[in-house]
């Protein structure tokens, strides 16, 4: 994983409660075995209607190309435990996703996956989803290191669990954090292999 230090990018507004890993991305989706490739069916059944045509949505809209901040509503990737959500959001270029509050799981998987989930107060998410919806394209920078969120008019902290924060600061996945113990790991396979 590489280091997440800050992040500035175009913002993307979806105001919306309780959105959950089956909407993120559906069932049919997860036959796939590998990480990557997910990002068409990120939120499809909002963004593609039961012909295949594009709805009326935000990750539709032109004016959000390319977007890689997502502004959420609380309770973001409620639902089921799939990891594939987080791919997703990855794969169509999201990096950050910024929400009052988000379900344990996902959250889990967010940092696991070197994705950054931060919580903001319901204040400053209606500010950025305001900015997000008044001026499309507008950019917000994400500071990890020092726990801010800035954009046009909009400056605020951003909470991160203190673990989370230094695995990403770090660019740990679970890997990464077992490696950091190798040399007492490798004491322990000696001094246990000399016991037996």
């Amino acid at each position: 994983m590489q280091p997440f230090l800050t992040h500035t990018g175009i913002v993307a507004p979806l105001p919306r409660p309780d959105v959950d890993t089956d909407q993120i991305i559906p069932k049919q989706f997860l036959k796939r075995l590998g990480r990557t490739g997910f990002e068409d069916a990120l939120f499809y059944d909002w963004r593609v209607d039961g012909s295949g045509a594009p709805r009326a949505f935000v990750l539709n809209d032109p004016r959000y190309a390319g977007a890689s901040v997502l502004v959420a509503g609380p309770n973001f990737g409620c639902g089921s435990s799939r990891e594939h959500a987080v791919w997703a959001l990855h794969d169509f270029g999201f990096r950050v996703v910024l929400a009052p509050s988000f379900a344990d799981i996902f959250a889990s998987n967010a940092v696991a996956n070197g994705f950054l989930a931060a919580r903001i107060d319901e204040t400053t998410a209606a500010a950025l989803v305001q900015l997000a919806e008044s001026s499309p394209g507008s950019r917000v920078t994400v500071d990890l290191a020092a726990q801010r969120v800035t954009a046009p008019g909009i400056e605020a902290p951003i909470d991160v669990d203190a673990r989370a924060r230094q695995r990403l600061l770090d660019g740990l996945d679970d890997i990464g954090l077992i490696l950091r113990h190798e040399d007492a790991i490798r004491r322990y396979e000696a001094a246990h292999a000399a016991a037996r």
